[in-house]
């Protein structure tokens, strides 16, 4: 009997310490870049491309457009995931948008919010990207889980940006034509 309760004793502090813990660091944020090697232009198309996707987000399905005009400042989606198994939906909100250069996103799900800004710039044809993410949980539990696997969400950003490098370096189709009247005025 007296074991039981210096077991139950351990498992009830270590239940405060828990939710302890989604007070002391409420919220979570990280900053990733990486270096691709192909152009800015290209580099945002490659992303824009809903087709692609699924290439750089492990367990990407689809989005499924709710409101606002797709691709533009207060556009909704609903973008669906496959995690082990079991399907995952976030709400993707895009805040501020600059072509070739940035977006700003919000998403939300039952679990956590996430505020996401992915930056573009260029230098010598090698485009840097770097994002900017904070996270929190909703709720104490959620709070505390975000506190606890904080090293794997980032991580999960880095093997994404990694995901995105390859797709980009890898792409092969032709986001941006050459029209033929500066073909043709070239030729002159």
């Amino acid at each position: 009997m007296k074991y039981l309760k210096y077991i139950l004793g351990i498992i009830a502090i270590l239940a405060i310490a828990f939710i302890l813990l989604g007070f002391i660091k409420p919220k979570l944020s990280y900053d990733c870049e990486i270096m691709v090697d192909k152009p800015v232009a290209e580099s945002w198309a490659v992303i824009q491309d809903q087709e692609k996707l699924s290439e750089w987000l492990p367990g990407f399905q689809k989005i499924e457009h709710i409101s606002g005009t797709p691709g533009t400042v207060g556009a909704v989606s609903d973008v669906y995931f496959d995690a082990n198994g079991e399907q995952t939906v976030i709400r993707e909100t895009i805040t501020d948008i600059v072509p070739n250069e940035s977006i700003s996103m919000t998403y939300t799900s039952d679990f956590m919010d996430m505020d996401y800004t992915m930056n573009m710039s260029s230098n010598n044809g090698i485009t840097k990207i770097y994002s900017s993410t904070t996270v929190v949980g909703n709720g104490a539990f959620s709070k505390s889980m975000v506190a606890l696997i904080g090293s794997g969400i980032k991580g999960q950003e880095e093997t994404n940006l990694v995901n995105i490098k390859k797709t980009i370096e890898q792409n092969t189709k032709d986001y941006l034509p050459v029209e033929e009247s500066s073909i043709e005025s070239k030729e002159d």
